[in-house]
């Protein structure tokens, strides 16, 4: 059901697979655990939207096909052959017996519980309109709105004990490219909101695999992170709540419903440089997960992934090096394989590409030339070994960037989100 261009008859095409059905028809065929002495075994799948059940915590609008519940069921007319033996001793039989199985199936919420790490974009380009009837804003204004939609669809508690009492979280963190004034950077997470102060791109040591803790940067200090990792996005503390008002996500996506308080804006001036950014957001992934036992580590990226910072708006000693990190040389290559060495790093890494234009990336050169476009690709995980379930665009197949997957904000995100989950059985309903 959440598989990228599922349908309905392709849902219930799939169901019918697994099925007791020695012969098939058109609607439902042959399955592969037909059984013999049931010749005439029908089955009926059935997609449903239900609510307001405890068993059932991911919202219909979570799936594409705006449905939560897939329900199966079997049905069989067997013979009763000692029964109707009963006949000859003047018994009045039925020589048949039809009997019927249902199954019910629905995702529940991130199993394990997942530490997110959001990295969006907000240099001048994506303060830009997007012309795309799906959002028909700035382009900032539609990332965030997608953003919002992962919080509606994402419950803030993963695991829950025979008391109902909350034992594991699933925890959003927001981090932002250009950096900002560490001192600043609450001004995008309280409201009033306004622009924190930009600061020149840092190069905060790339994380390895013994790296377990993250010192957020304080004062006066160059900071990417915006808001550090809560799980207070939802009023009532469930899934599809109304946003929890007072909580820094909700102000820096905008969704607080506030006056003035317009969320993450785009102030620019700093060109575009990330691989600091996604060094960054790594390392608190890693130490997030130390406190959040069992947990498992997402990287989201929104960006149009187009690399172009001036050496002066870089620091550290390596900014007028060759290609090495830190430098203003190769910076999409750069971002690529800081997002390879997260996922090596056990990190499941979705970017998504907003706007990416076919050409760009001006700092790559030589053998090292790409686009801005081939570059969130390469960043999403597994996109070099085939796997392309971790990429998505904000263009159709004929677009700049093309992609076979959802196209609108607010669908990629929830498309994301329900990866999180896990199919399980429910009482049928």
């Amino acid at each position: 059901m959440t598989q990228s261009g599922a349908t309905i008859a392709s849902v219930k095409s799939f169901a019918c697979t697994y099925s007791s059905n020695t012969a098939g028809t058109s609607a439902c065929p042959a399955g592969i655990n037909t059984t013999p002495n049931m010749q005439t075994v029908s089955t009926s799948p059935g997609l449903k939207c239900v609510f307001n059940i405890p068993t059932v915590t991911t919202g219909c609008g979570a799936v594409g096909l705006g449905a939560n519940v897939i329900q199966v069921t079997q049905t069989a007319t067997i013979p009763t052959y000692f029964i109707s033996a009963l006949a000859a001793f003047g018994v009045n039989s039925a020589k048949t017996l039809t009997i019927n199985a249902m199954s019910s199936a629905t995702l529940v919420g991130s199993t394990p519980p997942v530490n997110v790490a959001m990295v969006i974009d907000t240099t001048a380009s994506m303060g830009g309109e997007d012309s795309d009837p799906n959002c028909n804003n700035t382009r900032i204004y539609c990332a965030l709105s997608g953003v919002q939609t992962m919080l509606g669809e994402l419950a803030p508690c993963a695991t829950t004990d025979a008391q109902g009492n909350c034992i594991a979280h699933n925890q959003v963190s927001i981090f932002t490219f250009p950096p900002v004034e560490a001192d600043t950077a609450s001004d995008d997470t309280t409201c009033p909101s306004s622009n924190p102060t930009i600061t020149p791109y840092s190069v905060p040591t790339a994380p390895t695999s013994s790296t377990t803790t993250w010192n957020a940067p304080t004062g006066s200090s160059s900071t990417y992170q915006i808001a550090g990792y809560l799980s207070n996005y939802s009023s009532n503390g469930q899934q599809g709540g109304s946003p929890n008002t007072s909580s820094g996500l909700t102000v820096a996506t905008g969704a607080s419903g506030v006056r003035g308080c317009n969320g993450m804006q785009t102030p620019g001036g700093d060109g575009t440089y990330y691989a600091g950014a996604i060094n960054a957001a790594q390392t608190s992934l890693m130490a997030a997960q130390q406190a959040n036992p069992g947990s498992q580590n997402v990287m989201i990226i929104l960006s149009d992934g187009d690399a172009n910072a001036n050496s002066s708006k870089i620091t550290g000693s390596n900014k007028l090096s060759g290609n090495v990190y830190g430098s203003a040389n190769d910076q999409c290559n750069q971002a690529i394989a800081a997002a390879q060495n997260a996922t090596n790093l056990n990190t499941t890494v979705y970017t998504i590409a907003y706007g990416s234009p076919s050409s760009g990336c001006s700092t790559d050169t030589g053998s090292l030339a790409i686009s801005p476009c081939s570059t969130m690709k390469q960043m999403s995980s597994g996109y070099a070994n085939g796997d392309t379930s971790h990429f998505y665009s904000d263009t159709d197949a004929s677009g700049l960037c093309p992609t076979t997957g959802p196209v609108a904000p607010g669908d990629i995100f929830s498309a994301i989100t329900v990866q999180f989950s896990k199919a399980r059985l429910i009482p049928n309903s």
